[in-house]
């Protein structure tokens, strides 16, 4: 686990620390042409890539598809979003009472500004299926139970991080007297990547030129870099231990009380136990994911809170990988 754990955390760790040492050389618009640059070309050739390359016979190896993997992934978006809103909803009440002043010192200064809520929720909802939790399930999860790790990911990217992910980003950019619900929907219906992953889907049979296609699988390595040094130039700015104790909540909520609840529904209603529910509990609980500091620059959300927040998660499920597979493994 611990060499499996080292791979997939190898590329992070490398461009990330490319991005922290480079920060200073850039100038300052480069960050934010970076993410937008990800957002609109980036991760819809990554997707486009990886929706052609048909990862469901790759890892599921023609095993009948588990269609409770999809239920259970929208159920755990469900869980994150109304957890993260409950506790930006506790905590702006605490703030509209008189508290006395070191009560309210413990509560985020920025907590009433809308790019704080936003990158909140985003860090407490959104995770990292593909990189990490593709590249570590193989490793801890029986082969026969791979396809629900893979439909786990596949339903988290398309429909969590671009379904609501988007509504999430678009609905705190804009004022309470801005927000109508078709302004939502207008931004979920323009998402490139979106389309993307649709054009790759439907035209996997299509065989393409061999530079091409090799081009489009190449791309996934490339953008999978630039999105970890992204993080590494967002790291850079952060101001100290401030900018870091804010994203233990999110953090928390993504690589712990999620997936708890998850191992436990899953059990409990399901019926589930064994691989599949271990395959469950561990794509519910992978970190914050890269895809929330894409949003957060092009939605121009809380981006130092999304970066700790992926910096932080990560570190956690060091901890508490361990403890998912004595409880929920058996």
């Amino acid at each position: 686990m611990t060499e499996t754990l080292f791979h997939a955390y190898a590329p992070l760790i490398l461009w990330t620390s490319l991005g922290l040492f480079i920060f200073k050389f850039l100038p300052q618009w480069f960050p934010r042409i970076l993410g937008r640059g990800l957002y609109w070309f980036g991760v819809p050739l990554e997707l486009l890539a990886l929706a052609r390359q048909g990862q469901l016979e790759e890892f599921g190896g023609g095993a009948s598809l588990p269609l409770l993997a999809p239920i259970i992934t929208l159920g755990a978006l469900i869980v994150g979003l109304v957890m993260a809103s409950l506790i930006l909803w506790g905590w702006k009440l605490l703030l509209s009472h008189k508290l006395k002043p070191y009560w309210a010192k413990l509560l985020p200064p920025n907590l009433v500004d809308s790019s704080f809520g936003g990158s909140f929720v985003l860090s407490a909802v959104l995770g990292n299926t593909g990189f990490v939790g593709l590249a570590i399930a193989p490793a801890l999860i029986h082969s026969d139970a791979l396809n629900w790790a893979v439909l786990y990911s596949i339903t988290h990217n398309v429909i969590g991080t671009y379904g609501f992910g988007v509504v999430i980003a678009s609905y705190f950019n804009h004022s309470q007297s801005e927000n109508r619900w078709w302004i939502q929907v207008r931004d979920v219906l323009s998402v490139p990547p979106l389309w993307a992953f649709l054009f790759g889907y439907l035209t996997r049979s299509v065989q393409l030129p061999s530079m091409i296609e090799s081009g489009l699988q190449g791309s996934v390595n490339i953008v999978i870099a630039c999105a970890f040094l992204l993080t590494g130039i967002r790291l850079a700015q952060l101001q100290g231990w401030k900018s870091l104790k804010l994203a233990f909540v999110p953090a928390f909520l993504r690589v712990f009380i999620t997936p708890l609840l998850v191992g436990i529904a899953t059990t409990l209603f399901f019926g589930l136990s064994g691989s599949p529910r271990l395959a469950m509990v561990l794509m519910s609980g992978v970190p914050t994911a890269f895809a929330g500091l894409i949003l957060a620059e092009e939605y121009n959300l809380d981006r130092d809170l999304i970066a700790s927040s992926i910096i932080i998660s990560t570190l956690l499920l060091l901890l508490i990988l361990p403890l998912w597979i004595l409880i929920f493994g058996s």
